[in-house]
């Protein structure tokens, strides 16, 4: 049965390092739960925290009302998916699904059914007496999960476990392992580093830099609603824009900048005079578009374009050097190397987000 993960005041050391410091996390139980963060932010270390293969300094962890803080990985019914699948060659799906059980002195009839199962999960029971070098890398990861699952855990821990795919694979397996952990109503816990990955499939995520959680939420939260510049840059693209407040009221504030009064989204308290960042992302810029009462409209140049086909990435250059990047779907001109087009730029005020940090 899955069960909530309750993280309190977590902190690991590595020497004099801190690599955790004071974690407060709560996973919902039947969750999806990604950890988000750039090389040696910590996640990884976290969910080996979790998994019990690293023991904190401070602070303890619960599964359900159990506290695991100290208790032994075997004896934690947790499930963890690592980067590399770690198959044994010599034996068959089936023998390498079946071995967590055999080393629990599991009943042979139990075995049987509950292999069974695992394998149906993830689509590979017609395949149960293949052999690991019989299969594509998608195919072996998919072992790797139901090897996982046959223990029947209270939590899934998967360290980046597409990392070793191709691009194509990678996307295939997102759908797949989300559909898994919601079939088999599994607490999930996934480390990874790729914004996609996460946007695609958590159903919230946390994002750490330097052993600190930065911000909490669903993914569209955490993109539309980033609470700091780190995080605005870090889960996808967005253009910063300097500039100084010169009123705010009713969650919207004017920000005078060096292409001119923007209107934007102001989330928290903010003063007038203060320093502050636009956050503004390349697809919430509209070209060629006619601007309403609440949007901020500036003419601009083209220029650094980049056909995609089903859109063109532009550099707009705004009055005051300012320079947004720019999506444009279906695009109407795209100015070679050298040229520079005019266009009518539209970004609307909820689309801006007002950044102190």
């Amino acid at each position: 049965m899955a069960v909530p993960i309750t993280i309190e005041n977590l902190t690991k050391r590595f020497g004099e390092r801190t690599v955790l410091d004071g974690i407060n996390l709560r996973i919902e139980a039947g969750e999806l739960f990604f950890l988000l963060g750039p090389s040696g932010c910590g996640k990884t270390t976290l969910l080996r925290a979790v998994a019990g293969l690293n023991e904190p300094e401070e602070g303890r962890i619960l599964a359900g009302e159990r506290d695991v803080t100290r208790v032994p990985p075997h004896q934690r019914d947790m499930g963890m998916v690592f980067q590399s699948y770690a198959l044994w060659p010599h034996m068959t799906l089936r023998e390498n699904v079946a071995f967590g059980l055999e080393m629990r002195k599991v009943k042979r009839a139990d075995i049987r059914a509950r292999v069974a199962r695992a394998l149906e999960l993830v689509k590979l029971a017609d395949r149960a007496e293949a052999k690991p070098n019989e299969l594509s890398g998608g195919q072996q990861q998919r072992v790797a999960l139901a090897r996982a699952l046959v223990i029947e855990p209270q939590c899934l821990l998967l360290d980046e476990p597409l990392s070793n795919l191709d691009a194509k694979l990678r996307l295939e397996m997102r759908g797949e392992i989300r559909r898994i952990c919601k079939e088999a109503g599994l607490t999930a816990i996934y480390v990874t580093h790729d914004q996609k990955e996460a946007l695609s499939i958590a159903d919230r995520l946390a994002v750490l830099d330097q052993g600190r959680l930065l911000q909490i939420g669903t993914p569209r939260e955490v993109y539309e609603r980033p609470v700091s510049r780190f995080v605005a840059q870090f889960i996808g693209e967005t253009t910063f824009v300097e500039g100084r407040v010169r009123s705010t009221g009713g969650g919207r504030a004017e920000v005078e900048t060096a292409a001119g009064v923007w209107r934007a989204s102001c989330a928290g308290a903010v003063a007038e005079g203060a320093k502050v960042w636009l956050s503004v992302r390349p697809e919430a810029v509209r070209l060629h578009a006619e601007g309403g009462a609440d949007d901020n409209v500036f003419t601009a140049r083209l220029h650094g374009s980049m056909y995609l086909g089903e859109v063109a990435q532009h550099l707009a250059e705004l009055p005051g050097g300012v320079t947004l990047k720019a999506l444009e779907a279906r695009p109407r001109v795209v100015a070679r190397d050298g040229e520079k087009a005019e266009a009518r730029v539209v970004v609307a005020a909820e689309d801006v987000q007002v950044l102190t940090e």
